[in-house]
């Protein structure tokens, strides 16, 4: 679904980082933990963690305790608010990439979606330009799928065609 709530966005952010690596599984079984050790993902909060914090966050058996995410997690908020401050909003500094309508990925059952695209390299490259860490190509698309800027539903999926846009009055849709 397509994500403009800044809060949100930064959770999306911080747990594609903290997926690096890892199964995605992994890190939904702890996303609960993640919401109550980083102060429900509040941008503002995070950015303000000393270093005694990020030790007790190595600490916390609720999250992945790995030193260069946690650390990521905390630079990235501070870069977050930054973006914030010159774009009015993350949200609409990262829908700029897409020009503000989700990306339609061409997925199929038998053509699953790339790891990483030329908009995604482009937002890391970015995003790295300001400070942000954990953010690669492909970590940003994974990213970009999460927040719904991209929909690569597969054709067949049910949540594909309700997150296409509707033809406008008069057009038809051709079926693949």
């Amino acid at each position: 679904m397509p994500v403009h709530n800044d809060r949100l966005l930064f959770e999306l952010l911080i747990l594609e980082g903290a997926q690096a690596g890892l199964s995605w599984s992994t890190v939904l079984a702890r996303r609960d933990g993640y919401r109550a050790a980083f102060d429900g993902f509040d941008p503002a909060v995070v950015a303000r963690y000393d270093a005694a914090r990020r030790r007790r966050l190595l600490g916390d058996a609720r999250i992945i305790r790995h030193q260069g995410k946690i650390d990521a997690a905390v630079a990235n908020a501070r870069a977050f608010l930054e973006v914030q401050r010159e774009h009015g909003s993350f949200a609409a500094y990262l829908w700029g990439f897409v020009n503000d309508t989700p990306v339609q990925g061409g997925v199929s059952a038998r053509r699953p979606p790339p790891a990483q695209t030329e908009t995604s390299r482009a937002l890391s490259r970015d995003l790295k330009r300001r400070g942000f860490a954990f953010v690669g190509p492909t970590i940003c698309y994974a990213f970009m799928q999460a927040a719904g800027l991209v929909n690569d539903h597969a054709r067949e999926c049910f949540r594909h065609a309700a997150l296409s846009p509707r033809p406008s009055k008069g057009t038809t849709m051709s079926r693949p």
